[in-house]
């Protein structure tokens, strides 16, 4: 059976030095916000937690072997969240995303029958994502992008973004919406709950943002795959059910809320069987992929087994290891 992880990370040093060259101050300012959000504590813990992963996260052969550990045969690389710079001005924001896009491509190159690439589009500068989806997907070869839940003032139901989804629907790219940080801020800055709690509500404010907009029945054949199982939406999409059949202001997409999970994809970071198996029963069998947040901590150590433990029929098994994620990527338009 092919197993494929679709959340694995790749740092890329190179680009942070070259950003921080470039604007000091804006990543001065960036990291004190990090500080911020997610408080001394958790950020003492986190620096040698990242340090001692650098080699898996940046070493294609430590990669390679860490996959075969795990029993996975293909990963999807996204940039760490770190690299999105949502503060970024548009000529640099536009320069991260076409070198972030190279730089991927070229680490996954140097094991394509096992790494597939995701690349990166500046969110806060909607003018100028199209040229670096296709600079990703077109240029690079890469199977999409990797977005977070919201940058700056630009949410995922910003008008401004229709063109990108368009693209991305006629390009049959991976569209990959991992959050970065939370926007709640300094109340979630201790026991690591920026985290814990901060990224859940990221997906499941982003996923809302998408869903209530009408994105998706404008865009049916948008491939929106959500890390972390896309948060709380979920588990609590009852309550978006009601408010559309109740409330007028949140009438706004055709169907009721929770018949889109099943045209969103789910990855299975979700630290708890009876959540996945909520999480199937939610979005169905075949809207759940495999994931990992490899390397880092707050994934599973072993992502096949955590699935196989989950008490699955073989079939649901082998969709959410592997089949989902082939099918996903074979429809992509080529350049």
């Amino acid at each position: 059976m092919s197993v494929t992880d679709v959340h694995a990370h790749v740092l890329l040093p190179s680009l942070h030095d070259e950003v921080r060259r470039r604007d000091p101050e804006g990543v001065a300012a960036a990291e004190a916000l990090d500080l911020v959000r997610h408080g001394a504590t958790s950020q003492a813990v986190s620096g040698p937690m990242v340090g001692a992963r650098i080699p898996k996260l940046t070493d294609v052969a430590v990669r390679l072997a860490a996959m075969d550990e795990q029993g996975v045969q293909r990963q999807w690389v996204s940039a760490s969240p770190n690299h999105f710079y949502p503060w970024a001005g548009e000529q640099l924001a536009v320069w991260i995303a076409c070198e972030a896009n190279r730089l991927v491509a070229e680490h996954v190159a140097a094991a394509p029958e096992r790494l597939t690439g995701l690349g990166l589009v500046p969110l806060q500068h909607p003018a100028r994502i199209l040229e670096c989806l296709d600079d990703a997907v077109l240029g690079r070869g890469l199977a999409g992008v990797e977005i977070s839940s919201f940058a700056g003032s630009v949410e995922l139901s910003d008008e401004r973004l229709e063109p990108f989804w368009a693209r991305a629907a006629e390009l049959k790219a991976i569209v990959f919406l991992h959050p970065f940080g939370c926007s709640l801020d300094e109340r979630l800055d201790r026991f690591y709950l920026a985290n814990t709690v901060g990224q859940p509500v990221e997906n499941a404010v982003a996923l809302s943002h998408v869903i209530f907009a009408g994105v998706l029945d404008r865009h049916p054949g948008l491939k929106i795959v959500a890390a972390h199982g896309g948060g709380y939406l979920p588990t609590s999409i009852g309550r978006s059910d009601h408010a559309w059949r109740v409330r007028p202001d949140a009438h706004t997409c055709a169907h009721e809320p929770s018949s889109y999970l099943r045209r969103i994809w789910f990855d299975t970071v979700v630290h708890d069987h009876a959540e996945l198996r909520h999480l199937i029963e939610a979005a169905g069998a075949s809207q759940v992929v495999l994931g990992s947040d490899f390397p880092f901590d707050m994934g599973p150590e072993d992502p096949v087994g955590f699935v196989r433990g989950a008490g699955l029929p073989e079939d649901v098994t082998g969709r959410i290891l592997g089949r989902t994620a082939d099918e996903l990527l074979g429809s992509l338009v080529k350049a």
